[in-house]
């Protein structure tokens, strides 16, 4: 393991490589000063680092906490401007930015990946928003692959009916995602309590970040069921 706010230690972890892939973060609401150090000078340790190696491309975890304050309602794409919910969702922005700016004054390459959540299935949010193992597999790995993509932005997302955001510039990718949430939509539905428009967490892209106060988890309000794979 290495340091994220350590430049010479992420420039170690990264010589010799010809793409990196960023997956590393506190990845959860905190207080800005415990997110300062790994989600903010982690993330530019890391594009430094990448452009002084002579690394071709960054592929980044970013989030949809970059823009989790549009209103659910709001069928959003890649483009819109950056709306975070949290601490944490401005450092997302930050390293978007900062990916965006790298490749229009240095040629280093980029490809952000807003992922909306990658876990079970347990709500009816999860239902427009769920990224299967699958798909992110496959999403990252297109994001390694494929030729040239300067710099781009493109939602981590399964090909779900629900799906609350436009990943139409995830094409030149050949993204092709393959599982869809409305295999789980009935079980879930006839658990779901009745919405209610004066809760933040129902009515914003970011679900409970968007609701929590600024430096307390988010993480901690969500039921996130522990099903990580085993390698």
């Amino acid at each position: 393991s290495a340091d994220l706010a350590q430049y010479d230690a992420m420039a170690s972890v990264l010589e010799g490589a010809d793409m990196v892939v960023h997956f590393g973060a506190i990845c959860d609401e905190a207080p800005f000063e415990q997110l300062l150090g790994p989600n903010f000078v982690g993330a530019y340790n890391i594009w430094e680092a990448a452009y002084q190696l002579g690394v071709k491309r960054v592929v980044y975890a970013s989030s949809i906490h970059a823009v989790g304050m549009y209103p659910r309602q709001e069928f959003i794409g890649t483009d819109v401007a950056h709306r975070p919910d949290t601490f944490y969702g401005l450092a997302k922005c930050f390293a978007e930015d900062l990916g965006r700016m790298y490749w229009e004054k240095r040629g280093l390459e980029a490809v952000c990946l807003r992922i909306l959540s990658c876990a079970q299935v347990t709500s009816a949010r999860a239902l427009g928003t769920w990224l299967s193992y699958d798909d992110l597999i496959q999403l990252v790995t297109r994001a390694i692959d494929t030729p040239t993509t300067g710099f781009a932005i493109v939602y981590g997302v399964s090909n779900n009916d629900r799906a609350p955001v436009d990943n139409a510039k995830a094409q030149f990718l050949g993204y092709r995602p393959k599982d869809n949430a409305e295999v789980f939509a009935a079980q879930i539905l006839d658990d779901a309590p009745a919405a209610n428009t004066s809760d933040l967490a129902q009515m914003r892209h970011g679900g409970p970040f968007a609701s929590v106060a600024l430096g307390n988890s988010g993480v901690a309000t969500m039921n996130i069921v522990n099903d990580a794979k085993k390698l």
